[in-house]
């Protein structure tokens, strides 16, 4: 295709690329002075109506997130001859792909780009959309005034859930997709989930974890891809464990969503030294403590890379998680715990500003504890003791699956939170602590349970 001078009121400067169903063009945006990326269906697709509602849909889809972790849609039009164009947010530091051509990233790197891509994808998916082409190709890096940041691009292969509820056809790219959207089934965000899992061995291996190359490649493979940690050496145990579990060819046996893998990826990352068990009275939260190996240094070393305020933690069985502040995870145990009238350690995590302080009286520690409990009755809110040394008649609640106890003031300027929780029938031993009580609830619904099949 010639080079345009214009598309519409856009002055084009030169040719970022072009596949199979469009061209891409670097262009100013003269009435805003900034640069955009234009996107403009291939002059022999032109009359194919089918492929023009694929490329408007594409549109649609983009604007139904404003995310800075997807890349957005300014504008839409058409050309002289008819053909219609995208006018997107223009990604000035090159692909993924690109950069796995020079090499596998390191770790922390590569956990950053997967956080931020996950946050993209997950937002297409609470807004009902499937990418269905998650690829190295379709990462893209956009400079920021403190570095730079990766956004998910090309929604070409997009669908709506709606339309996935029924089968589809195959399709996507053989190196990355899930064996069920090359089957034609009924698809789900786990399809995404699959592809993203497949971007991050790639990211650090250097290579995608199957080398197939046709659609039929991928039913043909047969059991899991080798474990990255033979690959290289720097790479946790922990870590493969999380990646392995997203590329399950079973989706039933994978994370339950986006957010779960991103958020075990990055603890498995952080807490890469395995943590000590810790042994607590199910009922007296002053008594939790942590027994850690490995120091604090190296963990806020990583914690500190997450761009957002909040970031979600997952134990070390990868079963239990909670969202909460950054600057709480100055330290973390999450190898389980061993609570009263249990034989056996249990799932179980703890995370605080000093988890040496978290079980001291009248400590104004922020933090949260949770933890599996063996199997029983859901006990009375009136049952839940509150922390050690506390005066405070606290609020209680009790609810079909939950039992709760609020403290306000206990310890001085902080609130606290006693909950015993059912959740997918297993119950669940919850404690916060936190400076305010907006923040005490938000970490405290934060919780999740989502036991391994």
């Amino acid at each position: 295709m010639v080079q345009p001078v214009r598309l519409g009121r856009y002055a084009v400067i030169r040719k970022l690329g072009s596949g199979g169903f469009a061209a891409v063009w670097l262009a100013r945006d003269e009435q805003l002075d900034a640069e955009v990326a234009v996107k403009v269906l291939a002059e022999h697709w032109v009359d194919d109506l089918d492929v023009r509602r694929r490329f408007v849909d594409e549109g649609r889809f983009l604007r139904k997130v404003e995310s800075p972790y997807v890349v957005g849609v300014h504008d839409i039009g058409s050309t002289d001859d008819d053909r219609p164009f995208l006018v997107l947010t223009y990604a000035d530091r090159g692909t993924l792909a690109d950069r796995i051509k020079a090499g596998p990233l390191p770790l922390p790197d590569a956990v950053d780009v997967i956080e931020n891509i996950g946050a993209g994808l997950q937002e297409l998916h609470d807004r009902g959309v499937l990418h269905r082409d998650v690829k190295p190709e379709n990462v893209l890096f956009r400079s920021t005034p403190t570095g730079e940041r990766a956004m998910l691009g090309d929604l070409g292969l997009g669908k709506s859930l709606e339309a996935v509820s029924r089968v589809t056809m195959p399709g996507g790219t053989p190196a990355y997709v899930a064996p069920e959207q090359v089957r034609g089934d009924v698809l789900d965000p786990r399809a995404d989930l699959y592809a993203l899992a497949a971007v991050t061995y790639a990211a650090l291996a250097g290579r995608p974890p199957y080398g197939a190359t046709t659609l039929a490649g991928v039913l043909a493979v047969d059991g899991p891809p080798g474990p990255l940690s033979t690959v290289r050496d720097d790479i946790p145990a922990e870590v493969d464990a999380v990646i392995l579990r997203a590329l399950e060819r079973d989706r039933e046996l994978r994370w339950p969503d986006v957010r779960s893998f991103a958020g075990a990826l990055r603890t498995a990352a952080l807490a890469s030294v395995p943590a000590g068990r810790f042994s607590v009275h199910p009922w007296v939260a002053a008594t939790v403590a942590a027994a850690l190996l490995g120091g604090a240094g190296g963990y806020l070393g990583w914690q500190y890379g997450v761009s957002r305020q909040w970031v979600r933690v997952v134990d070390q069985q990868q079963v239990l998680s909670v969202e909460l502040p950054r600057d709480w995870t100055l330290t973390l145990a999450g190898d389980g715990w061993r609570p009263q009238g249990s034989s056996a350690a249990l799932p179980g995590l703890l995370v605080s500003g000093n988890n040496e302080a978290w079980g001291e009286a009248g400590a104004k520690v922020p933090g949260v504890f949770a933890g599996v409990l063996p199997p029983g009755t859901m006990p009375a809110a009136a049952g839940l003791p509150g922390p050690a040394g506390c005066t405070v008649t606290p609020e209680r609640v009790d609810k079909d699956s939950t039992a709760t106890a609020k403290y306000v003031g206990c310890p001085a300027g902080m609130t606290t939170y006693e909950r015993v929780q059912r959740i997918q029938g297993q119950l669940i031993r919850i404690q916060v602590r936190a400076e305010n009580t907006t923040q005490a609830e938000k970490v405290l619904e934060s919780v999740t349970y989502n036991p391994r099949k």
